[in-house]
């Protein structure tokens, strides 16, 4: 049984996450909140990644899989954004994401072989009009990964998923009336938004060891809007 430590899971992605990997894991989800995870088979950890400093001490001595779920979707044009905007994307998405594995790199180490799995976006790696911050901090996590999976190898895997829009809370005000959804799944070539349970099922892969001669990659499950391109 593996200790897995997700970074955020009461709502959206994390929540699918913590939901697959619950009954064969002992999963520890550090989160502001408990909702939604109260009557399940998880140990929580109060944690709010922009702000606190994760104590350590109510962790087992070996993670053998981490998983950091905090991101935000900040869709404005760039000429409305002041530097402040750039700063925030870039806390909640990667400055914390940092902070964080520096604080538990001693027990990924102590893992045989742990795993870390992060997320960043389509947006880093195709050019989208008023993406310009959010895509700035996915694309420093990108590069951050890589360069990660490089340092630690073998030791430690590190791998990315990158979505397309996904049907979590932070992206409600996408998807909520039948118009917003109707347009979005027709923008993806599978003719269909994401559901959390398709990055769930990804990283979850990515944690066992049915995953363990990858590293260093980036998996963009986004409906294939990122490579493919198909009549509308």
């Amino acid at each position: 049984m593996k200790n897995i430590l997700l970074i955020g899971g009461s709502y959206g992605i994390g929540l699918a996450i913590a939901k697959e990997l619950q009954y064969e894991n002992k999963v520890f989800v550090a989160s502001r909140t408990n909702e939604n995870i109260v009557d399940m088979h998880v140990t929580h950890i109060p944690f709010d990644a922009t702000t606190e400093t994760l104590d350590t001490s109510l962790l087992p001595e070996v993670i053998d899989g981490l998983v950091y779920c905090p991101g935000s979707i900040n869709l404005r044009p760039f000429k409305g954004l002041k530097p402040e905007s750039f700063e925030s994307d870039l806390q909640i998405n990667f400055i914390s994401l940092v902070k964080v594995i520096q604080s538990v790199l001693p027990n990924l180490v102590a893992s045989e072989q742990s795993s870390i799995v992060v997320f960043s976006s389509v947006a880093a790696s195709m050019g989208m009009p008023f993406h310009t911050s959010v895509a700035a901090a996915k694309g420093a996590i990108e590069g951050f990964a890589k360069a990660l999976a490089a340092e630690y190898t073998p030791k430690i895997r590190v791998n990315v998923i990158a979505p397309s829009l996904t049907d979590t809370p932070l992206a409600d005000k996408f998807l909520n009336n039948e118009t917003k959804q109707e347009k979005s799944a027709d923008r993806h070539p599978l003719k269909r938004f994401g559901k959390p349970e398709d990055c769930a099922n990804m990283a979850s892969f990515l944690l066992s060891n049915k995953s363990s001669w990858i590293t260093g990659q980036i998996f963009h499950v986004d409906g294939g809007m990122s490579t493919l391109l198909v009549n509308q």
